[in-house]
């Protein structure tokens, strides 16, 4: 009888998981970007590449029935009425689960456009399927955009949105000046009723500032993460933060003479991680401390190459409006002609010190950040992440994995999300080429699954470029 029981309560559990999501009804203004939806949909001959870090499947049979994936392997049923696609030569990878992202791009000093509309659909053409936005600076607008993400009324990926900053005393236009740690609670309080999932600290806030913005969003049931400066990560750590941007780049445990509470300049602490010796003690016990309080470490490694000379032209330029991409193209002039960038020996030293926090055991997760002087466009940024990694010193696979199931088990999400399996959300991104292999194909997306709604990524791009800068 127990074990009659028993399984009636795993039978229950896994009918209610399936009917978690169901196949959306699609909003009539997303209709035009939508190029598969039907109750079933067979992807055949295809190779699967789950997300956990498990080498590839050939010759693999997907069903997804409504919203779900109903099964996976080489001799699956075909349900009668199903609409079969024919994935000879392709891949399925899990939707990419980036977790700093932007819906604002910068248009000049210090001030930043708000472009909600046209990033939603890049992110989502990119294959970006859940995001999380890493900070606001225009209060409702990340808030409105989540809602109508999971209403269907817009392209985009599920967003986790995150309030306006918390911030010190700052000279962002679009930035609120913490004053106390009362104060910081008021505006997690705020924010949390008006329905952000998330927080994010900034450079110039206080140790009680951040301490009290943590204990409010935790009691709350929210995660808070960090571009931090003025706080170091060690601090951070002791009051409970739960994710840190940037990888160690923003790190300031290590300049000399730091005084509490105050920011020594992104310059110094640069400096500093540059000169670290990722063998020394310090490091290690820093990199302990992080693993053993279980924060998360987010590598934007997209944004730095941008300021970083002998790169590569950053893809996805071309759908800026003209002005942006011109201001970028002199941009990028000007630091390939810099050879005596800091970044040079920075962006090599942050790829060191991801790899070593991740195989320490901690939790790296992937972003993008669309900010610094332009260059980073979501959804070409997002697939260029995952290739760095890769750079990093990452496999193809384990990259994949950090970019889709790692960032699902920071949200708390991955029994859902992040990697393909039988129950589980059919968000998928179906690529033309192996990137298990060659890591490149995932730029080559032919189809994005969102909930088992399939979407053309030509058809959202196309629908923006030449105007990414306006809405």
């Amino acid at each position: 009888m127990f074990k009659n029981a028993f399984l009636c309560a795993i039978v229950g559990v896994s009918v209610t998981a399936i009917a978690i999501a169901q196949r959306p009804q699609v909003g009539n203004a997303v209709r035009p970007f939508v190029k598969v939806d039907a109750p079933v949909v067979a992807l055949t001959h295809v190779r699967v590449i789950d997300g956990t870090g498990a080498p590839a499947r050939a010759d693999q049979t997907v069903v997804i029935r409504d919203g779900n994936i109903a099964a996976i392997g080489p001799n699956v049923a075909i349900p009668e009425g199903a609409t079969i696609i024919d994935a000879t030569g392709k891949s399925l990878i899990p939707g990419l689960v980036m977790l700093h992202e932007h819906t604002y791009y910068p248009s000049g000093p210090n001030v930043y456009g708000q472009l909600g509309q046209s990033f939603t659909r890049l992110y989502l053409a990119g294959g970006v399927t859940t995001m999380r936005t890493g900070g606001n600076v225009n209060g409702v607008m990340d808030l409105t955009l989540a809602r109508r993400a999971a209403a269907w009324e817009i392209a985009s990926p599920a967003i986790d949105a995150t309030a306006p900053y918390l911030n010190g005393p700052n000279s962002f236009l679009q930035m609120h000046s913490l004053e106390d740690a009362d104060d910081a609670r008021r505006q997690v309080a705020y924010w949390a009723e008006m329905g952000a999932t998330s927080f994010k600290a900034y450079m110039q806030i206080t140790r009680a500032a951040l301490g009290a913005a943590i204990e409010e969003a935790h009691t709350r049931g929210i995660k808070v993460t960090g571009h931090l400066c003025s706080v170091t990560y060690a601090e951070a750590a002791a009051l409970g933060i739960d994710n840190l941007e940037h990888g160690f780049a923003a790190s300031t445990d290590f300049v000399a003479a730091k005084q509490p509470d105050t920011c020594p300049g992104q310059g110094q602490g640069q400096q500093s991680i540059v000169a670290l010796d990722p063998d020394s003690a310090a490091f290690q016990q820093l990199v302990k401390t992080l693993v053993d309080r279980k924060i998360a470490l987010t590598s934007t490694l997209t944004v730095f190459e941008t300021f970083t000379p002998g790169r590569p032209m950053p893809p996805g330029v071309e759908v800026l409006v003209p002005q942006l991409r011109d201001q970028f193209t002199q941009t990028f002039e000007r630091t390939s002609k810099n050879q005596t960038s800091a970044y040079a020996r920075l962006f090599p030293k942050m790829m060191q010190l991801e790899r070593a926090f991740a195989r320490a055991g901690g939790l790296l997760v992937a972003g993008t950040d669309p900010t610094g002087s332009g260059g980073v466009v979501p959804g070409y940024s997002n697939q260029r992440q995952i290739e760095l990694l890769v750079e990093a010193g990452f496999s193809p696979l384990e990259a994949i994995s950090i970019g889709t199931l790692n960032g699902a088990k920071y949200l708390d999400r991955d029994a859902r999300i992040g990697s393909i399996g039988v129950g589980k959300q059919a968000d998928l991104v179906l690529v033309n080429g192996d990137p298990s292999t060659t890591i490149s194909d995932v730029r080559k997306v032919d189809t994005v699954f969102r909930q088992g709604i399939g979407f053309d990524p030509a058809g959202l791009i196309k629908s923006v470029t030449g105007r990414v800068g306006l809405w």
